[in-house]
């Protein structure tokens, strides 16, 4: 923390001044500060827009900024330069990393496809810049059925979450999903016990998850969405207390979009430790210093974006299109 905050720290709030300082350099620098919902509060409060990964890159192209921020994990970083070479893309703390998209890398995804030759690769947005470029086409928590059923193959290799993939064979018999053993280390700490607890302390509450939980919680679920169906699932529903399957950061944009209902949390586990890295004071330096800047050999970058936009021909995604959408 810079020395002019310091000092006037007795007062006015640290978290204020820095407020006022990310306000002040986006301005200057033109830029375009995109948050994902699992963010710290305070980061998403600074943020021109809040979404899941693919969306927010998608919402980045286009734009008339010079500078993206990106308020996230390493793989959404890049998925923003993937689709905006011409951008300079920061992530504001270089260790926020995403341990899912470690779970896989390229070399390992070349051996299993020369097991698996006439499988098509389906990778989750959740994977780096190496392995999208390895796949054949990328897919998010919200269109990956519908992937997945576009395809001509009848054996799929999906990477790297097990449980979203578990989650699509259900509604693809007809396909068969080589899963990876990949997993979210926030969504897999909850159990179905705590779903059933929270029922029983929150009876009629209904519990909304997200698809990279376990199996057996999402045999809990009255509804599997990702995380921008959480909000217009609300919307349609009668009821006043919500039972949240998914990162607690998510909350900040529920409680924003409905003011007058009631979030609870199955588990204090719910916590991404990488998304929460990122603080006002980081973002503030970011801007400051034009620290860390996503680079990608171009030759990579070019088969990822293709992997990526062959996914937005099919589900009809396209830049621009209504973030709701993911």
């Amino acid at each position: 923390m810079e020395l002019d905050i310091l000092e006037k720290a007795n007062t006015k709030d640290v978290k204020a001044l820095l407020r006022e300082k990310v306000l002040r350099l986006k301005k200057e620098r033109n830029a375009y500060i995109v948050a994902h919902n699992y963010q710290n509060y305070e980061v998403q409060e600074v943020a021109d827009i809040l979404g899941d990964s693919l969306a927010l890159s998608k919402a980045t192209i286009g734009t008339g900024y010079d500078l993206i921020v990106f308020c996230g994990v390493d793989f959404m970083a890049e998925s923003a330069k993937i689709l905006n070479p011409e951008k300079m893309v920061i992530l504001p703390v270089r260790e926020a990393d995403c341990p899912m998209a470690l779970m896989v890398t390229a070399e390992r995804l070349r051996e299993k496809k020369k097991e698996f030759p006439d499988a098509a690769v389906v990778c989750y947005v959740n994977s780096s810049a190496e392995v999208k470029a390895e796949s054949d086409i990328a897919c998010t928590s919200a269109n990956a059925i519908q992937i997945i059923k576009s395809l001509p193959n009848k054996q799929i290799i999906f990477v790297p979450d097990k449980n979203l993939g578990h989650y699509a064979q259900r509604f693809c018999p007809e396909k068969e999903i080589i899963l990876w053993q990949g997993f979210c280390t926030t969504h897999i700490r909850i159990t179905a016990q705590d779903v059933i607890n929270a029922k029983i302390k929150f009876p009629g509450a209904p519990f909304i998850v997200h698809p990279e939980c376990p199996p057996d919680v999402i045999d809990q679920a009255d509804h599997v969405c990702s995380t921008s169906g959480f909000s217009p699932y609300i919307a349609k529903s009668k009821a006043d207390t919500f039972i949240i399957g998914t990162e607690v950061g998510m909350i900040f944009k529920l409680k924003k979009d409905h003011p007058t209902k009631r979030f609870v949390m199955p588990t204090e586990q719910f916590v991404c430790q990488t998304m929460k890295m990122t603080t006002l004071g980081w973002v503030a330096h970011a801007l400051e210093t034009l620290e860390h800047q996503i680079e990608i050999p171009e030759p990579i970058r070019v088969k990822a974006e293709k992997t990526l936009r062959r996914m937005m021909d099919i589900s009809g995604d396209h830049p621009n299109a209504a973030i709701a959408s993911y």
